[in-house]
């Protein structure tokens, strides 16, 4: 891959981490630390020629919250290609628009409930515009994403 593309995109997306198809290590090594690197399991960072390669993992953790969301909020009758699609173009915006740095693909982590928020809603219109899912407008989808979601809120002084 590395021979004929300047920037290799490699996904070793399988699962467990035992069973990726490569390492993010293998990969950087084999491109000479060209490949852009995202993975269905944990890795660690890596580091290669002084570069830090942070390896985001795409689908347990962006993709599929989201999607499950977005499918229990339209109460969609089932799950659909085009139902992937519309996440992984909402995760692919939300990533131009909020990089996260240090070579990673994926926005922060720390933004992971905004990004699962954005897929979910995304895929709620999908299912909704396929008549696949309930027919809320817009606004009605995101009031139901935000019901929805629960918020850690914990008092700071608990007392017994």
């Amino acid at each position: 891959m590395a021979t004929a593309c300047e920037r290799p995109i490699i996904l070793p997306l399988s699962n467990p981490t035992s069973k990726a198809e490569c390492t993010p290590t293998e990969a950087l090594v084999h491109s000479d630390g060209r490949a852009l690197v995202a993975t269905g399991s944990p890795f660690e960072p890596v580091l290669f020629k002084e570069s830090k390669h942070v390896i985001g993992q795409c689908n347990n953790v962006f993709v599929f919250p989201g999607v499950g969301l977005g499918v229990l909020i339209s109460e969609a009758s089932r799950v659909t290609d085009a139902m992937f699609l519309a996440a992984a173009k909402a995760l692919a915006e939300f990533t131009v628009s909020h990089p996260s740095g240090e070579g990673c693909l994926y926005p922060s982590l720390k933004r992971l409930r905004e990004v699962s928020r954005e897929i979910a809603f995304k895929v709620a219109q999908t299912a909704r515009d396929a008549g696949l899912g309930r027919t809320l407008d817009d606004q009605s989808l995101r009031t139901a994403i935000e019901d929805f979601c629960w918020t850690p809120d914990y008092a700071r002084n608990l007392t017994r």
